[in-house]
C-alpha cells in the first residue's frame, strides 16, 4: 500500500509534468510563450552593479530567448533557444565588439539550446538528437542541411534541452534531464551526464544522479568536470540549494533523487539510503537561483585575482516568494576547491521586477565575458578598464 504522503508526491510530480508538456505543445502551436520575456536592456545596463573597473554592454540585441553560446574557429558566436526554436549566428565584421549580422541558422527545431563547435563544424543538441552543421562559418547566409549525429535520446519535455561541449578527451558531453520534478526512473539515462565520440558513436553514462545541469566545464590545470545542477522544487523557500559539482572521474553518483546539496535528504526518496554512496556537491548554491552557464575564466582582461575562478549564470527563481539569483555569481577557489561564492554581476532583478536573466557565459578572445539572456533577448559583454 502506498503512503498518503507519497501518494501526495505522485500527484504533485504528475500534475507538474503535465501542465510542463502542456505549456510546451501550446507554445509549439503558436501560442503565447510568457517564458520569452519582456526584458528591459535599457534598465538592465542602467541598473548593472559590477565591481570597480568593469563595465557591461550590449554586444547584441534581437536576439530572441538568446541561451547556451559557443564560438567558431573564426570568431564567430552560436547561439541556441530554448523556446525560439531557432539557432543563431553572429558575426562582429569589424572587431569592435558589437554585433554586425545575424544569421538565422536553423528554425522550427525541439528547444535547439546546447550548441558546440569542433573543427568546422557546428553541434546543435535538440531535446531527442545531436545535429551537425559543417563548413559552417563559410556558408552563414545559406546553411547546410544538418547531418544528424546521434537520435537517441529521449524525447521528453521536462527538463530535456540541453547543454552541450567538447572535453579535453575529444568527446561530446550531453546531459539527459530528470523528466520531473524528482522521481526514480528505471531508464539510466534520465538525470545523467552523457559523452559520446563526435560521429556518435560509443554513447555512455560518465556520470549519474545529476537531476538538471544546463553548464559545465573543465578546470584549466586538472582537466577535471565541473558542473551546475539546478536543485528539486517544493520543499520551501531555501531548500535545496543549487549545487556545483565536480566530477573528476567518470562513474560517480551525485545523489539525485535521493540526496541534494551536501547531502541533505529527500524526504520521499532517501529512506534507508547511505548518503556516503554519493557524491555531495562541492559548493552549495542559492535555493532555487537556477545556476546554469558557467565558464573558468582563462583570459588576461581581468585583474588576476579572478583568473581560474569561476563564473555562474543563475538565471533566476520562478517559484521563490521573493526571488533570487538574476545575476552573475563568483566561486573564488582556493587549493582547487571552493572558498567564497559571491555577486559579480547584479541588476537583472530589482524590488521582485525582473528585467533580464542571464543564462550563459562565454569568453572572448580578449578576455572579456559575453552573457546571454533570454529574457531581454540580447547578449552583453563585461569588460575591465583600470
Amino acid at each position: 500500500m502506498l503512503s498518503s504522503r507519497r501518494i501526495w508526491f505522485l500527484r504533485i510530480t504528475l500534475i507538474a509534468a503535465i501542465l510542463s508538456v502542456a505549456a510546451y505543445m501550446f507554445i509549439r502551436a503558436g501560442g503565447v510563450n510568457p517564458a520569452r520575456g519582456h526584458g528591459d536592456t535599457l534598465a538592465v545596463l542602467a541598473g548593472i552593479k559590477l565591481p570597480p573597473g568593469f563595465k557591461m554592454k550590449l554586444f547584441a540585441t534581437g536576439i530572441t530567448d538568446a541561451r547556451s553560446m559557443t564560438r567558431g574557429k573564426n570568431g564567430t558566436l552560436f547561439v541556441g533557444t530554448r523556446q525560439a526554436g531557432k539557432v543563431y549566428a553572429i558575426v562582429d565584421e569589424n572587431d569592435d565588439k558589437t554585433a554586425d549580422k545575424v544569421y538565422t541558422i536553423d528554425e522550427n527545431l525541439y528547444m535547439p539550446c546546447g550548441v558546440a563547435f569542433r573543427g568546422n563544424s557546428l553541434y546543435v543538441a535538440e531535446v531527442n538528437r545531436v545535429l551537425r552543421y559543417d563548413d559552417i562559418e563559410n556558408s552563414l547566409a545559406s546553411p547546410p542541411l544538418p547531418v544528424v549525429v546521434n537520435d537517441s535520446f529521449p524525447s521528453d519535455a521536462a527538463h530535456g534541452w540541453k547543454f552541450i561541449r567538447f572535453g579535453p578527451d575529444g568527446k561530446l558531453y550531453v546531459p539527459v534531464g530528470a523528466p520531473c520534478n524528482v522521481c526514480e526512473s528505471s531508464d539510466q539515462r534520465y538525470a545523467s551526464i552523457m559523452r559520446m565520440n563526435p560521429d556518435g558513436t560509443q554513447l555512455e553514462i560518465f556520470a549519474a544522479g545529476v537531476r538538471n545541469t544546463v553548464g559545465f566545464d573543465w578546470h584549466p590545470e586538472t582537466g577535471q568536470l565541473w558542473f551546475t545542477e539546478n536543485g528539486r522544487d517544493w520543499l520551501g523557500d531555501d531548500t535545496p540549494p543549487d549545487e556545483l559539482n565536480c566530477a573528476p572521474v567518470p562513474g560517480l553518483h551525485f545523489g539525485f533523487p535521493y540526496f541534494h546539496g551536501r547531502q541533505i535528504p529527500d524526504p520521499e526518496f532517501a529512506g534507508g539510503r547511505n548518503p556516503a554512496s554519493f557524491v555531495p556537491c562541492i559548493q552549495e548554491l542559492g535555493a532555487h537561483v537556477a545556476a546554469i552557464g558557467m565558464r573558468f575564466y582563462t583570459g588576461q582582461m581581468f585583474p588576476e585575482k579572478y583568473r581560474g575562478q569561476i563564473f555562474i549564470a543563475e538565471h533566476g527563481s520562478w517559484n521563490r516568494s521573493t526571488k533570487s539569483g538574476y545575476r552573475i555569481s563568483l566561486i573564488t577557489l582556493e587549493n582547487g576547491r571552493p572558498a567564497a561564492y559571491t555577486a559579480f554581476a547584479e541588476g537583472f532583478e530589482k524590488d521582485n521586477r525582473v528585467f533580464g536573466r542571464p543564462v550563459d557565459v562565454e569568453q572572448l578572445d580578449d578576455g572579456s565575458l559575453l552573457v546571454s539572456d533570454d529574457f531581454s533577448h540580447a547578449v552583453y559583454r563585461i569588460s575591465y578598464e583600470p
